[in-house]
């Protein structure tokens, strides 16, 4: 089975929302049970409680931290497949402004007119491939220099 980030991270998140969720109303609870006065509460019990606010307080913080986590790895994960997608188009810009030219050059050279400058000079093919070598040579120089190869 394949390994898919997106779905993990959805379900981490989904986990988290669900903790979250309870995680509000037990420290509502904790929290005014720790304020109310009664004698049916003793003073130990009171201990309890703050032990509980304390405890409460930090699952809550942590699911907080967790949530913040969560979401910078979706946003790393976002930015990677962007970056990896912009390298793609990259290649494929590159590619296909080198055979552009070629292929014009080859569809005039290619046509069926009798008036084709050169088309009955003996050496014409071998001319239009040194034309075609040179222009895509050229390019893939230039995109080298620009950096974008």
């Amino acid at each position: 089975m394949m390994f898919d980030p997106i779905n993990e991270i959805n379900n981490y998140k989904r986990e988290l929302n669900f903790i979250r969720r309870n995680i509000k109303p037990a420290k509502e609870m904790i929290f005014s049970l720790a304020k109310m006065e009664s004698e049916l509460i003793t003073e130990s019990t009171y201990v309890h409680f703050k032990e509980l606010q304390d405890n409460i307080s930090q699952a809550s913080d942590s699911s907080d931290s967790y949530r913040e986590i969560l979401s910078d790895q979706l946003n790393i994960y976002h930015v990677t497949i962007s970056s990896k997608l912009n390298d793609i188009m990259k290649f494929l810009t590159v590619f296909s402004v080198v055979f552009i030219p070629l292929t014009f050059i080859a569809g005039i050279y290619g046509t069926n007119f009798n008036n084709v400058p050169k088309l009955h000079y003996q050496y014409s093919y071998y001319i239009m491939w040194g034309v075609m070598l040179v222009v895509a040579f050229s390019m893939l120089i230039y995109f080298r220099r620009k950096k974008w190869l």
